[in-house]
Parts: C-alpha cells; structure tokens; sequence
C-alpha cells in the first residue's frame, strides 16, 4: 500500500531539515547522502523517491531557511515582516549578530555556515542563496522608507546585509576569540550608525 500524500510530504520536510543542519555543521563535500537519510531515520533507497540528487536537496535545504528555521528566529527576534520599521531592523540586525546566533550552528542562517560551498554549488543553490539574500535586503529596504533616495535606501540595506552576514562569517571562523566579538560588536556599530542616520 503507497504511502500518503501527507506522509510523503512530512518525510520529504524531515529529510531537508535535517540536511540543512547537517550541511551548517560540516558543509556539503562532507554530508553523503547515507549520512542524511540515516539521520533523518530512513534509509538510502527512499531518497530517489524526493530528489534526483544531492545538489537538489541541498538548494532545497538552503531554501528551507527562509519559510522555516528563519521564520520562526525572526519571529523570536520580535522582527515584523508586514510593515518593518527601523525598530525592526535593529531588532534583526541585534538578533542576527547575536551570541545565541554564533553559538547555534545548526540553527544559523545558511548565508552564515555556507557561503563558501555556496559559491561551488550548481545555480539552483546559488538562486536559493539569492533568495535568502534578496529576503534580507527587502526587510532593510521597508525599514529605512525615510532616508533621502531610493538609491540611498538600496545602498544603506545591501550595507546593512553585508554588515550582518560578514560579521557573523568573520566570528564563526574564530567563535572562541575576542577578536570575534570584536567584529560583532563593530559590525553591530556600524549597523546603528547607518539605521540612526
């Protein structure tokens, strides 16, 4: 008897979660597709049955981020999405370069744990990337509708992406230094600055 389609999508949902943590830990060259399915409790002959290969799994998992694991951080965070103000920029960009963000590496945003196996991956990871990117900048983008030009706006939310993910890269490379901290803290400083301006 053929499983459900409600099963089948519940057992897809486990199999992308728990790549996407798998892949924040130890990237994608190093998680087989063995490795994912004995995690998630099945076994290696059930995979074809969700995806042709691992790079469709791994866009898949990056993409999970931003509906799943994101969702629900950001709500955490107290960050709103529908109408974000300036409060809620602070609030992500304070969340985002948060201990509790360092410290959860399966939790963290893949924009944080992979971005070097990102720039290897095929262009359905890459878009996927793009995606998560292209979410952050919109969130920064509704949040400074009160700077002087559309032009200022675009510029100050890429800075403000770019502070965020490469204060967050830069800290996990070294998590147990000061000069980790130090980069958060600038990183975390410089944000400020451009959200007060």
């Amino acid at each position: 008897m053929p499983y459900s389609r409600e099963h089948k999508a519940a057992t897809r949902k486990r199999i992308v979660e728990t790549a996407r943590i798998l892949f924040n830990r130890h990237g994608f060259e190093n998680v087989s597709i063995d490795n994912i399915m004995k995690e998630a409790g099945l076994t290696r002959g059930g995979f074809y049955n969700h995806f042709k290969n691992k790079e469709a799994l791994y866009g898949e998992a990056v993409a999970s981020f931003l509906n799943g694991r994101g969702a629900r951080w950001r709500s955490e965070a107290g960050v709103s999405e529908d109408s974000p103000t300036r409060d809620d920029a602070r609030l992500m960009i304070l969340s985002y370069l948060s201990d509790e963000h360092l410290g959860d590496v399966d939790g963290q945003c893949p924009m944080i744990a992979l971005p070097s196996d990102i720039a290897r991956a095929g262009p359905e990871t890459q878009a996927a990337f793009e995606k998560l990117l292209a979410a952050m900048v919109w969130l920064f983008e509704q949040s400074l509708t009160n700077s002087s030009s559309k032009n200022e706006i675009r510029k100050d939310a890429l800075s403000l992406a770019a502070l965020s993910i490469g204060g967050m890269v830069l800290a996990r490379t070294i998590p147990k230094s000061e000069l980790a901290n130090d980069v958060r803290r600038a990183a975390r400083q410089t944000a400020e600055n451009i959200l007060s301006s």
